[in-house]
């Protein structure tokens, strides 16, 4: 399992919007990874922010 599929698990058990620190700590990251891994999630459209710097999974 790659970074990006890690934090976007993480999102998804979570439930809620998360902070990428919660994310981090929730995945077992580091927090740059998660920023990374992030940041292709963005580009692609999978993650939305509903407030700012918290993140989930798009719907």
């Amino acid at each position: 399992m790659d970074a990006t599929e890690k934090v976007l698990q993480a999102m998804q058990s979570a439930g809620k919007p998360l902070k990428a620190g919660e994310i981090a700590e929730q995945a077992g990251m580091d927090k740059k990874e998660v920023d990374k891994a992030m940041k292709v999630l963005k580009t692609e459209g999978m993650i939305v922010s509903p407030k700012r710097c918290f993140w989930e999974p798009k719907k």
